[in-house]
């Protein structure tokens, strides 16, 4: 590293110079490699990312004070029923991570698996949770954890009798997997040495794992393996899928040594669910499927031929299918009609009856529904600032009641409004955005704009997008900041072709559709100078497009693990993901996606120094889906095209104009950042506080509610 942290005048620090080298790989093609120099360069940008939010020390504090109190001190989530048993996490006060218990009918409570205590054995580390699945006898617990940050799970089995964990320990697994009939057979799966989930193994309880049997592996790299098991508890479903092509073996969880039985023979374009139906109507299979409809219908199949499908129902352009679910008495179809996730749910023998959300931008979603024979289902409503609320809706008559209300404390959801606006983009295409505000916070062009956004892999930006909105939301919200969630194209929220419009050579709808999005709100709504970008992976490669395509319109961005070095990454068969990915934004070897990809990178795009807006960049040295190479190198260019190495207008201010400040982790972290119920929240006050200086004199924004005031 040629430069690392010095003093400009007085005690501000100066920005980190990454060395440059003379090759034609690139200027900073040694920040590809994990070196000690790196590693130097990544602890020089973090603390020259402390030394500039110092400042924020007290609103930071301020704001994780806010929302950790709106948090219950002890908190359980709703229960569910597996077996003999009714099942519920429950957070003991101060604790981040939830002990698993259950009990039977009449009976006290029996722990689980304690994951705050393991947890605790790791300390200093981040603790991600992974499988957590109880045998169907109810003695032995399948579980998994991560305390890198690389997703690789190291997967246990723990007797529930003792408390104590056996001695089969398998390494480098993905959460997903199940148990055999008889509870002897575990499934799990491996991954390759770029972190594809790749091949099914079969792992006997008390064996060692060197024995376990490789059931299904899949050789073609631009396909990851999943393993499920039906609801009804006769199946594992082992499915092969790429961005657009599927194809699903079936496996009796009688024989889970056996050989898998291929579904249908997979098709380019062709994808296609499983489920097993067994009911009134015969044995067999519900299969979603896009054959023959772009936004998927509905077929059966008998059991012993999968492959004969025929109609079950047919495909309803206006309503984009997702998933289908059987029960003993009932269907559940979960779908997107009209840019709005919603379920219908048809029983046996009598009308079919349609589960809408209660707010404009909210969404109803299947919750954890372990027992086939259930006479309800339970569903979930969800908004962005309504606590999460848990529903048994009874399938003979439709009636609802509540199984559990998540709560917020010291919070009134009805001092919030949560509306849908629709903007329109440069070819016409109107694109949603959900909007929300305190009910007194007026839309007459003066209030500041926290802006999020996606808009990649048909992901769709929902309530359970996967924040904790509704504990820290309202500190934004109290100070009178409007936060708006956008719907570009490349995200699915209006059908499948939606995805299509902005993937691949149509990817720049995307960015183009965010700063409508922008521009319209822009226009009277909000003020048009105080607006802040965030997004996260590929929507972090969204706010690096925003940044120079569009850098006028924003007084700051936070690009999180962002996704900014397309063409490099995309070129590099070895990375994880790369090949995988090639169906979502193309392959750099055909010379039009090259040059397509090349137009729109943002390591390859630096904007004119002087249009820049602040820059708040997060990375993370473990991150197995974006590595830190991309925002190193991305923050190295932004520094060099800088003369003054992205100090800012004003480097004793945080977040001035032409800031570019990296938060580099360096210890244990993974791709989402913190996941505990506090250490995530304590996250999001960081970035709040920053964002909150976007806007202006932090200190004229105090909190409003008198229930976050602190």
């Amino acid at each position: 590293m040629a430069n690392s942290n010095r003093l400009l005048s007085g005690a501000v620090l100066a920005p980190p110079v990454a060395r440059t080298i003379g090759t034609g790989s690139g200027p900073y093609a040694w920040i590809a490699e994990p070196t000690a120099e790196l590693v130097d360069l990544l602890d020089a940008e973090r603390a020259y990312y402390e030394a500039r939010v110092t400042p924020l020390a007290k609103l930071r504090a301020q704001l994780a004070a806010e929302m950790i109190a709106r948090v219950p001190a002890r908190s359980e989530s709703a229960p569910w029923r597996a077996g003999v048993f009714t099942y519920r996490e429950i957070h003991e006060a101060g604790a981040e991570f939830p002990v698993l218990v259950r009990r039977t009918a009449g009976g006290r409570d029996e722990l689980v698996i304690d994951l705050q205590a393991v947890a605790d054995g790791h300390p200093g580390a981040e603790f991600y949770r992974g499988e957590c699945e109880v045998s169907p006898e109810g003695k032995t617990l399948a579980w998994s954890y991560d305390v890198v940050g690389d997703e690789r799970f190291a997967l246990q089995f723990r007797d529930l009798a003792t408390g104590a964990d056996l001695p089969d320990v398998i390494e480098s697994t993905l959460p997903t997997g199940g148990w055999s009939a008889d509870s002897t057979t575990y499934l799990y799966l491996r991954t390759d040495d770029v972190n594809r989930p790749h091949q099914v193994w079969a792992h006997v309880l008390g064996t060692d794992p060197v024995m376990d049997r490789l059931i299904f592996t899949e050789p073609d790299e631009r396909f990851e393996v999943s393993v499920d098991v039906t609801r009804s508890g006769t199946w594992f479903v082992i499915t092969s899928c790429s961005r657009d092509t599927t194809e699903v073996h079936v496996l009796s969880r009688a024989d889970p040594t056996g050989t898998p039985t291929l579904v249908r023979q997979r098709e380019d374009s062709i994808e296609y669910r499983v489920e097993h139906a067994p009911g009134p109507e015969g044995d067999r299979f519900l299969i979603m499927t896009n054959l023959g409809a772009e936004s998927f219908r509905i077929v059966t199949a008998p059991v012993e031929a999968p492959g004969q499908w025929s109609e079950y129902t047919a495909a309803d352009r206006a309503t984009r299918v997702y998933q289908v679910d059987a029960f003993d008495t009932a269907v559940v179809v979960s779908a997107r009609r009209e840019g709005v996730g919603m379920l219908t749910v048809c029983p046996y023998g009598a009308a079919a009856f349609e589960i809408w959300p209660e707010q404009q931008g909210g969404l109803v979603t299947l919750g954890r529904n372990e027992e086939f024979d259930a006479d309800f289902v339970t569903v979930v409503q969800q908004s962005f600032i309504h606590p999460t609320r848990c529903e048994d809706v009874d399938i003979a008559t439709g009636r609802r009641s509540v199984r559990h209300l998540e709560q917020s404390v010291g919070v009134d959801p009805d001092a919030y409004v949560q509306e849908r606006y629709l903007a329109s983009a440069s070819d016409g295409t109107k694109v949603p955005v959900v909007v929300v505000r305190r009910r007194d916070v007026d839309l007459d062009g003066s209030p500041p704009l926290y802006l999020y956004g996606y808009g990649s892999y048909e992901a769709c930006m929902d309530p359970d997008f996967g924040f904790d909105w509704w504990h820290s939301l309202p500190s934004l919200l109290d100070r009178g900041v409007v936060c708006a969630f956008g719907q570009p194209r490349g995200g699915g929220e209006m059908g499948r072709q939606w995805w299509h419009d902005g993937r691949l050579r149509a990817k720049p709808n995307t960015f183009d559709d965010q700063a409508a999005i922008a521009d319209f709100l822009a226009d009277g709504l909000v003020d048009g100078a105080r607006i802040v970008s965030r997004g996260l992976s590929a929507g972090g490669l969204l706010q690096g497009a925003l940044y120079f395509k569009r850098p006028d319109r924003f007084a700051g961005i936070v690009a999180e693990v962002p996704f900014v070095d397309v063409v490099t990454t995309m070129s590099d068969a070895s990375l994880p993901l790369t090949i995988t990915e090639y169906d979502e934004w193309g392959n750099p070897a055909d010379p039009d996606d090259r040059a397509l990809m090349a137009s729109y990178s943002p390591v390859d795009n630096p904007p004119r120094v002087e249009d820049r807006p602040a820059l708040l960049v997060t990375g993370a040295v473990h991150d197995s889906r974006v590595l830190i190479r991309e925002p190193a190198k991305w923050v190295a260019t932004l520094r060099a095209t800088d003369p003054a190495c992205g100090a800012g207008v004003d480097p004793t201010e945080p977040a001035s104009r032409r800031t570019v400040i990296f938060r580099a982790e360096t210890g244990s972290g993974a791709h989402q950042g913190p996941v505990g119920r506090y250490s995530q929240l304590e996250y999001e006050a960081e970035i709040h506080a920053w964002i909150l200086t976007c806007f202006g004199e932090p200190g004229h924004m105090s909190s409003s509610a008198s229930g976050t005031d602190q």
